[in-house]
Formats: structure tokens, C-alpha cells, sequence
């Protein structure tokens, strides 16, 4: 369940995002020789999240991105506090450690 409703609602700002990006960039002609990588504000949370809340296509595209990185977060979150219920300790170390790599991974740069 947790699965299915991440991956929908990653799946969703992709497309309206690409959708946006699209109506705004159809007409522009494509440079493949000169290399691009993402602009700065792109490349932290906390601007994806500024570009999405202004319903810029790229900041939509990249937030959907996230959502769906973020929803590993949550779905080892859930396991670990399942672990705990069944108080097997091992496993909830385990998977506390996971949690700890996914969340410097998504962190580290935002």
C-alpha cells in the first residue's frame, strides 16, 4: 500500500510537472552539443521545493523525484517501527541502520 501511493504520487508531479515544463519549452530548439546539468537551485530540498510551490516544471519534475526517494524513507521507517512492535531487536537495529544510509543519502546536499 505504502509502496503504491508513493510511487502514484511520484508518478503524478512527474507528469504534471513534465506536462508544465512542456507547455512552457515546447518551441525552444535543443542544444545537445553544450552540456547543461541542473541550475543551483535545483540541486537542494529546499529549492526543489521553492521551484514546485511556483509550479515551475522542472521544480515539479525534480520534486516528484524526490517523493519518490523519500518514500523508501518512509516505507524502512514503517518496517523498523514494525520490528519494534514485535521487539526483535536485531532486526530493528538493522533496519535503523538502513534508515540512517537512506536518509544521509538524501540529506547530505539539502
Amino acid at each position: 500500500m505504502t509502496l503504491t501511493a508513493g510511487v502514484l504520487l511520484a508518478g503524478m508531479l512527474v507528469a504534471f510537472g513534465g506536462m508544465l515544463y512542456l507547455l512552457h519549452h515546447a518551441g525552444q530548439p535543443v542544444h545537445y552539443h553544450i552540456f547543461r546539468g541542473e541550475p543551483g537551485d535545483l540541486r537542494t530540498i529546499g529549492g526543489v521545493v521553492h521551484e514546485a510551490l511556483t509550479l515551475s516544471g522542472r521544480g515539479l519534475i525534480q520534486l516528484g523525484l524526490v517523493a519518490l526517494v523519500a518514500e523508501q524513507l518512509v516505507r524502512v521507517a514503517l518496517t523498523a517501527w514494525l520490528f519494534m512492535v514485535q521487539r526483535d531487536r536485531v532486526y530493528v537495529w538493522i533496519t535503523l541502520g538502513i534508515l540512517a544510509v537512506l536518509a544521509v543519502s538524501l540529506f547530505r546536499n539539502g
